[in-house]
């Protein structure tokens, strides 16, 4: 079982930036695929960047591809999402996701074991 805890949401005005962090407890963090997606009003949810176990493979949906960055720190059982040149249309509650099945990551929302309680971004015009 891993609990995900996410943090640095809050309100931005276009073209500010935020990072988001997201720590996992338990021991077994580095076996996990991490993946950020992300929900707006009346949306359904969508997948914004994910990356590997070790750090080496990353991918970003391409509506944010060259302005948010993933990363992680698995001797601090933490990812997190850089966003920069932010616009509104990136106003959502961004979700942190674990999958124990692949050592890559996954865009699909349904492969993903273990979900966060989401942390709200909303930019400003």
């Amino acid at each position: 079982q891993v609990q995900l805890v996410e943090s640095g949401g809050g309100l931005v005005q276009a073209g500010g930036s935020l990072r988001l962090s997201c720590t996992a407890s338990g021991r077994t963090f580095s076996s996990y695929g991490m993946g950020w997606f992300r929900q707006a009003p009346g949306k359904e949810r969508e997948f914004v960047a994910g990356i590997s176990r070790g750090g080496g493979i990353t991918g970003y949906a391409d509506s944010v591809k060259g302005r948010f960055t993933i990363s992680r720190d698995n001797a601090k059982n933490t990812v997190y999402l850089q966003m920069s040149s932010l616009k509104p249309e990136d106003t959502a509650v961004y979700y942190c996701a674990a999958d124990r099945r692949t050592s890559g990551y996954s865009p699909r929302s349904n492969e993903y074991d273990y979900w966060g309680q989401g942390t709200q971004v909303t930019v400003s015009s």
